[in-house]
């Protein structure tokens, strides 16, 4: 009887440890749980008092919003428009892709705004003319365009709003008049501005440009609404 119970210790197959038979199911695993969700990331925003975003042959273009993603640079389809020069207090100067416009990269610029911010003037000078306009045959929107003191004759046009808040022959000062106190008009389809935004969903964007109305915009191939 010792040496039998000598021989079982040694073994370690004592009745309550013997290994389950063979073919035998063994415990599931431990349940774990899911992993969480990624948090999104965060917008970035880059908040200024109405800084430059460009210089145009003269004309200081202002940013029209205080708080601002970025500043998207492409090519304008009107011939007249002007080269901007991005200037050291741009917000986040992106150059879009062509459009194949056959004008400069940087003749216009989508400026990508919090919505809840009201738009102020880019430039000082006078309101030439403004209003609503149907955008692309079936989405309504407001623009005004405006004679900049440095160059007179030119116009700086402002698209994408809410609302207007100024009228023809009205002053308006860079950075100080609101332009729209609703804010920037979120269009109902994706802007190429869109891709690069930092977070979802996409802020709307105030487009801006400067032209030369002197020089005749070439016929566009395409026909009209």
């Amino acid at each position: 009887m010792v040496v039998s119970l000598l021989l079982l210790g040694a073994c370690g197959t004592a009745s309550g440890d013997q290994p389950p038979p063979s073919g035998a199911l063994s415990a599931p695993p431990p349940e774990t749980s899911p992993l969480p969700e990624p948090s999104p990331l965060p917008r970035a925003v880059h908040e200024q008092d109405y800084t430059p975003f460009a210089r145009v042959e003269g004309v200081t273009l202002y940013h029209p919003s205080r708080r601002i993603e970025h500043v998207g640079f492409h090519e304008s389809n009107h011939d007249g428009a002007r080269q901007m020069a991005a200037v050291r207090t741009t917000v986040v100067p992106l150059i879009l892709e062509s459009r194949e416009r056959l004008t400069g990269s940087h003749t216009a610029a989508d400026i990508v705004s919090d919505p809840a911010e009201e738009i102020r003037s880019p430039v000082t000078g006078t309101v030439i003319r403004g209003g609503s306009y149907i955008l692309y045959c079936d989405t309504r929107d407001h623009y005004v365009v405006i004679e900049p003191d440095d160059r007179p004759g030119w116009e700086v046009k402002v698209l994408h709003m809410n609302n207007l808040n100024v009228r023809k022959g009205e002053r308006v000062i860079a950075g100080r008049t609101v332009l729209s106190s609703a804010g920037a008009h979120q269009l109902p389809f994706e802007s190429q501005v869109d891709e690069m935004k930092t977070a979802g969903p996409a802020w709307p964007h105030v487009h801006v440009e400067v032209v030369d109305p002197s020089i005749p915009d070439r016929p566009s191939p395409g026909g009209g609404c």
